[in-house]
């Protein structure tokens, strides 16, 4: 079985990669390697599968891993349409996992084209692949930021989402509503995948366990905000690309939903929305102490207000999940970050 990983270079990407070559998948893996953060991390989470930097650096042209037969990686933007459509055509992928896209609720406020070139344009740029190549499955990744400032919790797939409040999650919502469209008029299963806080090892160098290691083990303050008063559904990156890898073996119907569906899925499509967290909402003040416990050393802290685009508390209800899919991200805080600070020492000692 030949599957498509877009955002290939990316966190998430390049641990669902590791584990689809394990299991003896053909991959071709895609990314645009843009600049959002340090570019050096994605290429050696590429080169961690055997991609060569110098030939990935070139765009639009097929990549051999040198250490797995079945990996092949490719530079390419989603939104660049002629290309995205005419690699389809020639690889015939059987499933299709779409990560790529750009990142970040703050950094929404600051560049919002970017969201919507890559998150909304190529997007549709992989539905329409996905339709005129008659892709088996697509599972595309979708965030917790589209639940907004919901406050009844946990947060589940049947409550509404239709007040997003950053650009980050209005994209995502929209892929979940281009989705059906699609899923509803060409009958291209899809399920989407709101992933709640992801962290461990190779994370992204803009998200909270990478600053606050960083700057505890440089001396430096850290920024806390909403003075602490903040609680997340703190996912280990393993979680996450367990969850993807049963989700993708489940291709959804539209058969047997009868009446009114829940907005998680559909009467008149093969559609689908999960969530993906840990439903152990940790506080952020007890995950600053996680991290000064796993390095030995205590935090400076400087105590700011709310984010704008940010939220107080998230939390995951993944009763779906579990019934339908039959899993449950299950690992503790204490040990991703134990592995995250492992692998961040070994990493920026080298």
């Amino acid at each position: 079985m030949k599957i498509l990983v877009t955002g290939a270079a990316g966190f998430i990407g390049h641990h669902l990669v590791k584990k689809l070559l394990e299991k003896g998948f053909k991959v071709v893996g895609l990314d645009n390697i843009n600049d959002y953060y340090d570019v050096n991390l994605k290429y050696d989470r590429l080169a961690d599968c055997g991609i060569n930097r110098e030939e990935s650096e070139k765009w639009h042209q097929p990549v051999q891993s040198n250490t797995h037969d079945g990996y092949r990686f490719i530079r390419m933007n989603l939104e660049d349409r002629e290309e995205i459509l005419s690699l389809f055509e020639k690889e015939q992928f059987e499933k299709v996992v779409n990560l790529a896209a750009q990142a970040g609720v703050r950094y929404s406020l600051e560049n919002p084209y970017a969201y919507i070139d890559s998150n909304v344009v190529g997007f549709i740029n992989i539905l329409e692949g996905c339709r005129h190549q008659n892709v088996k499955h697509l599972v595309y990744a979708s965030s917790s930021s589209v639940y907004g400032n919901n406050t009844k919790m946990p947060l589940s797939t049947s409550d509404s989402v239709d007040h997003p409040i950053s650009l980050y999650a209005a994209t995502k919502k929209a892929n979940e509503l281009m989705a059906h469209t699609y899923s509803h008029l060409y009958d291209i299963p899809t399920t989407g995948l709101r992933f709640f806080t992801v962290y461990g090892p190779w994370g992204r160098p803009d998200m909270a366990l990478f600053l606050f290691t960083k700057a505890i083990i440089n001396n430096e303050p850290i920024k806390v905000f909403n003075h602490g008063n903040m609680v997340r559904d703190f996912t280990y990156v393993d979680d996450i690309t367990e969850g993807v890898l049963n989700v993708m073996e489940d291709i959804p119907t539209s058969a047997g939903k009868e009446g009114k569906p829940d907005v998680s899925t559909s009467n008149t499509a093969p559609y689908q929305v999960y969530n993906i967290g840990n439903s152990s909402p940790v506080n952020l003040m007890d995950f600053i102490t996680a991290i000064e416990k796993s390095l030995k050393k205590e935090a400076k802290k400087n105590f700011m207000d709310i984010q704008p685009g940010d939220v107080p508390r998230t939390e995951a209800d993944v009763t779906d999940l579990i019934q339908n899919i039959g899993y449950k991200p299950d690992t503790n805080v204490q040990e991703g970050i134990d592995a995250f600070i492992k692998w961040y020492q070994k990493y920026y000692s080298e």
